[in-house]
């Protein structure tokens, strides 16, 4: 089942500002705070040096020194920012909902470190990260694959449960489907998703109403039989 989107509701469920669980995402690890925490100060250095050296006025340097200072904590917000402007330079959207199809396990290789062993030979160590893939389609033959990194609460899923996302395109009738959102699996309140690219709160609006619709929906009354009448009835 695909169901149109609003351009308001689909800018509701992207947002143009990275949301909490985006901010998270890019905030990264404690080396990542490590590496933005000496952007930050090296950016201040210098700028401080340039006003000496160059004696410039004090309150342009005082709005471009407080702009790198904070950098560290707004970067993540720049990232994700520009990560949602990529979904909504799509003209259209739609609700998608599905059934997953199919599962299966793969490793992907996401980087490699040298080091040397006890001979003094040179070792070359993969770094390899396990990722769920995922087959999502429904009754009109449309598919989608998607993976994402493996995480224990996905020993949850199985074939045949349904699954929803959010999906994109620049044809009105979303002929030709071209990106789409991270997945959900209503039945165990479950995200699968390398990237949280929707707002949870505003994606489950939409998936419980038309949950709801489709409950409502008048069921076909049959057609009563003929009444039969017997030699008795005349």
């Amino acid at each position: 089942m695909l169901v149109p989107l609003t351009r308001q509701k689909f800018e509701q469920i992207i947002p143009l500002i990275a949301s909490g669980s985006q901010y998270k995402y890019y905030w990264g690890k404690f080396n990542n705070f490590l590496q933005r925490l000496l952007i930050s100060v090296v950016t201040v250095v210098v700028i401080f040096l340039v006003r000496i050296f160059l004696k410039l006025d004090f309150g342009l340097i005082f709005v471009f020194g407080v702009f790198g200072a904070f950098f560290w904590l707004w970067y993540p917000v720049f990232q994700a920012s520009i990560r949602n402007a990529k979904c909504r330079r799509y003209k259209y959207s739609g609700f998608f909902r599905g059934r997953v199809i199919d599962w299966w396990i793969t490793e992907k290789l996401i980087g490699k470190q040298e080091t040397v062993n006890n001979k003094g030979e040179l070792v070359i160590i993969e770094n390899r990260e396990k990722r769920i893939n995922l087959e999502v389609g429904d009754d009109t033959g449309f598919s989608i694959e998607f993976d994402a990194p493996l995480r224990p609460a996905h020993k949850a899923i199985a074939r045949g449960q349904i699954a929803e996302m959010v999906v994109m395109s620049n044809s009105p009738d979303l002929s030709i489907i071209e990106e789409f959102s991270n997945i959900y699996i209503p039945s165990r309140n479950l995200w699968v998703s390398d990237y949280p690219y929707v707002r949870e709160d505003f994606f489950n609006e939409v998936s419980v109403r038309l949950r709801e619709n489709q409950q409502e929906k008048p069921r076909r009354r049959r057609r009563p039989e003929p009444q039969r009448y017997g030699e008795d009835d005349y």
